[in-house]
């Protein structure tokens, strides 16, 4: 064959490997979600909400258009499948998830049902993706946090990820978790695992109206709130401030926090920012009952000095770092006190024990969360360092009672 002949095989051959576009999906086809929220009806259905972007509005911002960023679809019914072709029949598009980055879950569903089914039916959408962040809407539905129009981030959904995001990166009290997350830790010895809170402050009709979005100072908004325990996949606490933080420490996920901390009858009086942290969890047995040492370091540095002090004294900073450490030690143990009071293995301590003596665990297993988990004995050791004292070593409190 010559090289003409060749050529001509190998494109006719092309030709017909190649298919085309038949997978393409217009986008002026496509809904495209950006959230999904699921409550439960008092008749027991399932009411979804779904949060559909306006790219013309995003785009264009809000100069010259009387119409938000986003739009509100609803519909109920027996499962999630049903309800969403249900509303599939309001949309004038094809709902499209691939792009859905977030899931609120109302909290009376937490509560009465749990979020297992919900997972279940989402992992099962060849377009959901698993990497998608979930929250738990606190002391409110899951409706009303997604028609909550927000100012500076205008898709809501953005605002939720974002402020999760910042909130863990430079507080501390809440973290991000994604689905694949809680399907993880729904897969422990009990099903106990932690989900992102969030809450809509202020009205929530006035939530849902442009004007919100058009004052200086929206009368409501949406903010992190809280950490949620779940056991068998059902909500059963809410964790809130230091002990919130208590458990980001022992999850070690503190990407940056604040502690303050009392010198000389003051209270608050330095703040400690946190540079760097690492938090290791290690268990053992110990007289046949399992034991769990967690050693958490942190360095640090001055942020706010509100009393007359020299920090150049070495004995005053490693006074200073004790005080950090005893805060620290204090949340970590207020939070595992919280779970081991619900019995819900957040912290992955049976995973810890059966890594550590698997022969042990699988006489431990069946009875940990309700016999040895609350019982357990947990030691804690916290270091902490004073690495910077920021532009000034003195403070200057103490130039002035100088003067």
């Amino acid at each position: 064959m010559n090289r003409k002949g060749m050529f001509l095989a190998i494109m006719v051959t092309m030709s017909l490997l190649l298919s085309g576009c038949w997978s393409k999906k217009e986008l002026t086809d496509l809904a495209i979600v950006a959230a999904m929220g699921v409550d439960k009806t008092d008749d027991g259905k399932y009411a979804m909400t779904l949060q559909i972007i306006n790219p013309g509005n995003v785009a264009g911002g809000m100069h010259g258009s009387q119409s938000p960023p986003v739009t509100i679809y609803s519909a109920i019914g027996d499962n999630l499948v049903e309800a969403s072709r249900r509303a599939s029949g309001k949309i004038s598009r094809r709902l499209y998830y691939a792009h859905a980055n977030l899931v609120v879950i109302g909290e009376n569903l937490a509560r009465e049902e749990g979020v297992a089914k919900i997972i279940d039916a989402i992992d099962r959408d060849h377009e959901f993706r698993i990497t998608t962040t979930m929250v738990i809407a606190n002391s409110s539905s899951a409706e009303d946090l997604l028609r909550t129009l927000t100012p500076v981030d205008k898709i809501p959904a953005n605002k939720v990820l974002k402020a999760l995001e910042f909130s863990q990166m430079k507080w501390g009290h809440s973290l991000k978790t994604s689905i694949q997350d809680v399907m993880k830790g729904l897969q422990s010895s009990d099903g106990a695992t932690i989900v992102s809170g969030f809450r809509l402050v202020g009205d929530s009709k006035h939530a849902s109206q442009l004007e919100n979005i058009q004052e200086s100072e929206p009368e409501s908004t949406l903010e992190a709130s809280g950490i949620a325990i779940l056991k068998k996949g059902k909500l059963v606490d809410w964790s809130y401030g230091p002990t919130a933080r208590g458990t980001v420490w022992v999850k070690d996920e503190i990407k940056g926090t604040d502690i303050n901390i009392d010198w000389k009858g003051k209270k608050e009086a330095i703040a400690y920012q946190t540079i760097r942290q690492n938090t290791t969890v290690t268990g053992d047995m110990k007289n046949g009952k399992p034991h769990i040492s967690i050693r958490t370091r942190v360095e640090g540095s001055i942020g706010e000095i509100n009393v007359p002090l020299n920090i150049t004294d070495g004995k005053v900073i490693s006074k200073m770092e004790k005080k950090v450490e005893k805060v620290i030690e204090g949340e970590i143990k207020q939070a595992i006190e919280q779970a081991q009071a619900n019995k819900a293995d957040v912290f992955g301590f049976d995973q810890v024990i059966r890594r550590s003596a698997p022969d042990d665990w699988q006489k431990l297993k069946t009875m940990w969360n309700d016999v040895y988990f609350p019982d357990m004995k947990v030691d804690i050791s916290v270091e902490a360092y004073v690495r910077r004292a920021g532009l000034r070593n003195k403070s200057f409190l103490s130039s002035l009672e100088e003067e």
